[in-house]
């Protein structure tokens, strides 16, 4: 192999311990700028007072239940409502055939007729036997026995009076009306069949619920009604307990709670297998939107209002367990801060504590921020959102 081929052959290592040795130099360093101080916005906590209130599940019913039972026996002639709508108190739902009690009142008024027309008599011979007896024409013997078929024969009218009165009443039960105004339900029994009337088997026809108002059914635990109890400032335990206590509720589709009622019964005793007390609330319900059976949310004030801190609840950071905010100092250095919150109210979230007024909170761009941090902090203000007080319990 001549030289030439040599210096072609190792030409490809040498290029490579070239490369190597070039990597190996130092290179020139650049200056890196500075990076300016981050920009966040920072505001003090809102001072601001609010009330605690409780929040439950409960479940509507009527404040009146009527169920329709049949009173006369007969065959089911006609129905004059239609299911599922609302009827008011008077009007007409069911006829059960009258003509057996209008036959049975014909009789017991012609009864009452010839009653009468007995007694007449028995006053006209009464008077005749009077005077008689004055005079000596008849004796006493027959002078009371006149006397007594008068009094006979009036006890006779009355007992026809209310033979008349019976026949006229199972008449007008034969035209079922509707005892209040409310919601109807399906009718159980339809035209041709025979019901029963007048006993404890009575035919059921259909039922009647009212639904304004409505009642709204809740339990309270025993924790929740010792810290009510335990309250005693500006009437709070005797306006709770004394009929009246303002309420809201709202519905389970519905966002806002925009109705409104009172309490206005709370049960005498705890329920020893559950540890609750009943409470019952009355809605107006003026839509009739509200049906027995459906569920909806209620809040009721539980305490006296006081004051706080809040702060928007995206202002707040989690470590594990802890929850923290980052407040700047004299500095602008940011701080970590551990705090202690509360519910949501007003949009904004309760602090219970860890923070007072004079706090200078980072409230935006937190995710540029560290503790030992300076910051180029904007001046912000916290705002409170047109909301109902705090919820403190859901039960």
């Amino acid at each position: 192999m001549t030289k030439s081929q040599r210096l072609i052959r190792y030409l490809p290592f040498l290029l490579g311990f070239i490369s190597l040795t070039a990597c190996d130099r130092p290179q020139p360093q650049t200056a890196t700028p500075a990076l300016p101080p981050p920009e966040v916005t920072v505001a003090n906590p809102l001072q601001k007072e609010v009330t605690d209130i409780d929040e439950y599940t409960g479940r509507l019913a009527a404040v009146k239940t009527v169920d329709i039972h049949a009173r006369v026996r007969g065959y089911l002639e006609s129905i004059h409502f239609k299911e599922g709508t609302i009827v008011n108190a008077g009007d007409l739902l069911y006829i059960i055939d009258p003509r057996p009690y209008q036959a049975i009142l014909d009789q017991a008024r012609a009864n009452l007729d010839r009653a009468t027309a007995t007694l007449d008599l028995a006053i006209s011979d009464l008077a005749r036997a009077e005077r008689l007896f004055k005079t000596n024409t008849i004796s006493q013997e027959v002078f009371d026995s006149r006397n007594n078929q008068k009094r006979e024969a009036a006890a006779a009218v009355e007992a026809a009076k209310a033979e008349v009165k019976v026949a006229e009443l199972d008449l007008e039960f034969t035209r079922i009306k509707a005892p209040i105004t409310g919601l109807i339900g399906k009718t159980l029994v339809t035209e041709g069949n025979l019901v029963k009337g007048g006993d404890m088997e009575s035919t059921l026809l259909t039922t009647i619920v009212s639904l304004d108002p409505i009642y709204l059914y809740l339990t309270a635990d025993e924790q929740t009604l010792l810290r009510y109890l335990r309250t005693d400032t500006s009437g709070f335990r005797q306006n709770l307990s004394g009929q009246g206590h303002p309420v809201k509720v709202r519905l389970v589709d519905e966002k806002e709670y925009t109705r409104e009622g009172y309490i206005d019964f709370i049960d005498n005793r705890i329920d020893i297998s559950t540890g609750t007390l009943e409470v019952r609330a009355i809605i107006p319900n003026p839509d009739l939107l509200l049906l027995p059976g459906m569920f909806a949310h209620i809040q009721i004030p539980g305490d006296r209002p006081y004051t706080t801190l809040l702060i928007p609840d995206a202002a707040i950071n989690v470590d594990q367990t802890l929850q923290y905010v980052f407040v700047i100092n004299q500095d602008h250095v940011a701080e970590r801060r551990e705090v202690t919150t509360g519910r949501i109210v007003y949009g904004l979230r309760v602090i219970q504590a860890g923070l007072v007024a004079s706090d200078r909170v980072i409230i935006n761009g937190l995710q540029r921020v560290r503790p030992g941090l300076t910051v180029n902090p904007q001046n912000g203000v916290i705002e409170a959102q047109s909301a109902p007080p705090v919820k403190t319990t859901a039960p």
